[in-house]
C-alpha cells in the first residue's frame, strides 16, 4: 500500500525478492496540470508495467473493498507513504501490517520527516518499520536503519537515500517475519521528541532574519520540493515571488540588517542574515525559468528592491 515515488522503491524490492505480491493499493487516479488531464501514482505506473492487480479504494472501509482485501488472504500488508488505515483494513492479515517510516522513531512522527530532519539540521536519521495500532506512527517497531545526512544535502537527495535504505529494510523484515526471528519492541518516549507535521505553503516562507545555518537548512530542507521562496518589493511596494533554488554559505559576516541584497549586479547575489552572507546560486523569479544567479542579474537589477521581512 503506497502512493509516491518514495514507496516504489519498497515495492520494487519486494518484486525482485522471492516474495509474492498479490495486490497494490494505491491512491485514486486525480486531474491534474492545466489540461486536467488524469494522473496514476508512481506506484500505480509501476503497478501497470509489472501486471501486478491495483485496488484504488475511495474510502477505506468500504465494504467491498474490505472483502477485495480478504478474498487475497495476505500474510501481511506492507504500507508506504499512504494513508492513515483504519483497524478494518490492518488487522486483516494473519501476520499483522507493518509500515516503512522515514525517521528513526519515535522521533519524525508524521506527514515529512525528511524534510523536518533536514530543517532541524540533523546529522543523522534512517527508517523504521513497525506494526501498524490506532495510534500514527506509534506501533512496535520492527527494525531500523541509520542513515547519516550531509551538511549540505537537500531533502531530495536525502529522499533517494532513504527510499533505498527503506527499501532494504522492508525486505528484511518480511524476512525475519516469514522465518519467525522478528522482534517487536515498543518505542521509548524519552525526552522531547521532534514532530514531522506536513508542511503549509506559509512554512515555506523564508524570513531572513535568523541565522544563516538556520536559514540554510529551512531552503535545503525544502528543496526540491514544495520549494521555498522570500517577497521582494519594490520602490512602488509592489511585491514578487522569489523562489530560491540552490544557495550556500559563506563565512562573511555581515554588516548591514538581516535581509539586505548585497550584489555586485553581475557574478554574485548574496543576502544578510542575523550573522553571516548567504550566496544565491539559482533562483526562480515570479513568471520566470530557474535560473542561475549570473544569467539572473545580466537582466535583472536589484537597485530598487528590497527583501520582505514580514
Amino acid at each position: 500500500m503506497g502512493t509516491p515515488e518514495f514507496a516504489v522503491g519498497t515495492l520494487d524490492a519486494i518484486y525482485h525478492s522471492h516474495h509474492e505480491i498479490v495486490a497494490v493499493v494505491t491512491a485514486t487516479d486525480k486531474p491534474s496540470g492545466r489540461g486536467l488531464k488524469i494522473q496514476h501514482s508512481e506506484v500505480k505506473e509501476y503497478a501497470l508495467i509489472h501486471n501486478l492487480p491495483i485496488l484504488q479504494p475511495e474510502k477505506l472501509k468500504d465494504p467491498e473493498f474490505i472483502d477485495t482485501l480478504k478474498s487475497f488472504n495476505a500474510d501481511i500488508f506492507v504500507v508506504v507513504a499512504f494513508r492513515m488505515l483504519p483497524e478494518v483494513v490492518y488487522s486483516i492479515p494473519k501476520m499483522g501490517t507493518f509500515n516503512v517510516h522515514a525517521s528513526l522513531l519515535p522521533n519524525y512522527r508524521g506527514a515529512a520527516p525528511i524534510h523536518h530532519a533536514v530543517i532541524n539540521g540533523e546529522k543523522e536519521t534512517g527508517v523504521t518499520t513497525f506494526f501498524l495500532n490506532q495510534e500514527i506512527d506509534k506501533g512496535d517497531i520492527i527494525g531500523s536503519k541509520k542513515v547519516a545526512i550531509g551538511d549540505t544535502e537537500t531533502t531530495g537527495e536525502l529522499y533517494q537515500r532513504l527510499m533505498i535504505a527503506g527499501a532494504e529494510l522492508a525486505v528484511e523484515t518480511l524476512n525475519a517475519i516469514e522465518k519467525g526471528t522478528a522482534q517487536r519492541r515498543k518505542q521509548e518516549e524519552i525526552g522531547i521528541l521532534k514532530p514531522a507535521p506536513k508542511i503549509f505553503k506559509e512554512d515555506t516562507h523564508i524570513f531572513w532574519n535568523d541565522t544563516a545555518q538556520n536559514i540554510f537548512n529551512k531552503i535545503r530542507g525544502l528543496a526540491p520540493f514544495p520549494g521555498s521562496f522570500s517577497l521582494i518589493e519594490n520602490h512602488r511596494g509592489e511585491s514578487f515571488f522569489i523562489k530560491w533554488i540552490e544557495v550556500e554559505m559563506t563565512q562573511i559576516k555581515v554588516q548591514d540588517p538581516p535581509g539586505t541584497i548585497v550584489t555586485d549586479g553581475k557574478k554574485y547575489l548574496h543576502i544578510a542574515t542575523q550573522d553571516y552572507l548567504i550566496s544565491i546560486k539559482k533562483l526562480q523569479f515570479q513568471g520566470k525559468s530557474k535560473m542561475e544567479v549570473k544569467q539572473f542579474l545580466s537582466g535583472f537589477h536589484f537597485k530598487n528592491y528590497s527583501i520582505s521581512l514580514k
